[in-house]
Parts: structure tokens; sequence; C-alpha cells
């Protein structure tokens, strides 16, 4: 099935029938039944597209190479990618066709980060169970589906907010640590450890040794961890958890910045104020305000 294959918005329509919206769904039979149960190798131009498929089987194709379709699982497929479908006449699921260009939309954690790379290919999660991410992953593809069928009040923002769940989801169990070394990876138990301390303990300001003790290590070590992992020193990963906190407390509550600073374990409004400016080139009142005025817009 390889060659040059054609692009489509949707599978079977031309580019003159462009939809004027950013999201449009199916069931994978209501199209496919139309093709002898057969998605020939194609590409879509500008669209990115997920596959929920609960029972069936089938076959994908991703650039001539063919892979088994063992339902339960959600398919993801980036814009101009080679592939077709081959689908059991039985196939329960549904597809999801969306604008590329929209994931942006969808937050800022789409285009800033690593997980900017999860779009340049295919990916097959198989889903299942009950209390991993796999089984949450496959429970927001359901809420999905209904939402989509159903709708009602926020409909609009629930689809958004479910697919921009099911996206980091399915990331997360597909994409491996690319930074890591041999060394960081043997070590990520301890980093693993040292952010759940860093998040139960950063308003106590406690010091770099406090984590080390914990851990049974030295805070040297400790802090060759953290750079081999993160690129920052112990105390750095602290202040940033503080600021991260501090920012959204700035934004998403209206306490008075003297009542933030306390609630984060500063005994000095000042200092905190200090320490904040120091970090982020803004004073604590000034964040706030840039903020609200971009929320404004």
């Amino acid at each position: 099935m390889r060659g040059n294959a054609p692009t489509y918005d949707l599978y079977g329509e031309s580019h003159t029938q462009r939809p004027d919206f950013w999201l449009h769904w199916e069931t994978i039979a209501s199209r496919s039944q139309l093709h002898n149960w057969e998605i020939k190798t194609h590409k879509h131009d500008a669209f990115f597209q997920i596959l929920y498929l609960r029972d069936g089987t089938g076959d994908a194709v991703f650039n001539g190479e063919v892979h088994p379709i063992l339902p339960p699982v959600m398919i993801a497929v980036p814009p101009r990618y080679e592939h077709g479908f081959r689908f059991s006449k039985d196939v329960d699921g549904m597809v999801i066709t969306m604008v590329a260009s929209r994931l942006g939309a969808l937050g800022r954690t789409f285009i800033d980060t690593e997980i900017s790379n999860w779009f340049l290919r295919p990916h097959r999660i198989a889903l299942g169970g009950n209390k991993d991410d796999r089984g949450f992953l496959a429970l927001t593809l359901e809420r999905l589906w209904q939402e989509l069928m159903h709708g009602g009040a926020f409909h609009g923002d629930l689809v958004e907010t479910q697919l921009r769940m099911a996206i980091l989801i399915a990331a997360r169990l597909t994409t491996p640590d690319q930074s890591a070394t041999p060394a960081s990876v043997q070590e990520s138990p301890r980093m693993k450890a040292l952010q759940t301390l860093v998040n139960r303990h950063f308003r106590d300001h406690h010091p770099a040794q406090f984590y080390a003790d914990h851990l049974g290590i030295s805070p040297t070590h400790l802090n060759r961890i953290a750079k081999a992992t993160t690129g920052q020193s112990t105390n750095n990963l602290i202040a940033g958890r503080l600021i991260e906190q501090a920012k959204r407390d700035l934004v998403f509550t209206s306490a008075k910045i003297k009542q933030i600073a306390y609630d984060l374990g500063f005994n000095d409004p000042a200092y905190f104020s200090r320490f904040f400016t120091k970090e982020i080139g803004l004073t604590p009142r000034q964040y706030r305000a840039e903020q609200h005025e971009k929320l404004a817009q």
C-alpha cells in the first residue's frame, strides 16, 4: 500500500468539501462500511485523528507497515502521515477528526513542551484495566463519546477538556524519557520520590539536607541526581515549586499578597515579594495585573 497517497480532509471527500468547524466525529462503521470496510492509504493535510475502538478487529497501515488492531485501543494519527485501515464488520468504535492547529488552543502544553514531538508519528495505545492510566484513558474516551453523542450544558468546554486529557494521558503512556541517560534512568525512582516530597513540604522551606535525609543519600548526591534529570539544583526545584504555587494563587484567587505569602510559608511578606520579583522579573502585584489583563482579552 505504499506510493503517493491522496490527501483528504475527511476520507472520501475533496478539498472543496472542507468543513468550517474544528472537530468532526462519527462511528467507524458509518464511513468504513461505505468503502467495503477498508480505508485505503491516504493523508490528511491539516487534520489530527483519534480512533477509539471497543470491539472488532482489523489492521492499521502506517507508511506501508501493517499493524494489527486489538481492541480496546486508541489510535492517534498525525497530519500528513500516510495511513489506512481495514476493519471487521463488527467493529465498534468512533473516529474524531480535528483541525491540527486547534491543538494549541487546547492548552499551551501541546506547543511548549516535549509533547509536541508526540504529534509527529502515529500511536496505538492498548486500553484496559481499572486502576492505571490505561483504564483512566478508556474511561475518558467513553465519557468523551457520550458527550459528543448527547451534549448538554457546557458541551464545547467539556469536549475540549476531555480531548486534552485523553491526549495527555496517551502521550504519558507512550512517550519515553528521551533525555534520560542510563544513570538518570537508574536514579528516576529517587527523583520521583524527591518530587513527591517537594510537593508535600515546599511550604515548610526545608533545606536540601531535609530531602536528602529522607532519601537516605547525601545532599551532594541528591543535587547530582536533580541536575542530571532536570538540569536544576535541589534548591532551584524547591524554589520553582514555590513560584509555581505563588503564580496560581495570584491568578486564581483573590487573596491579598500578604496572605499568599503567609500561606506559602513566608514569615515576611516583603521577603516573599523580593523572592518572587527576583525569580520572575515582576512584583507579585505586577504579575497578577498582567495575567488578569491577558485573561480579559
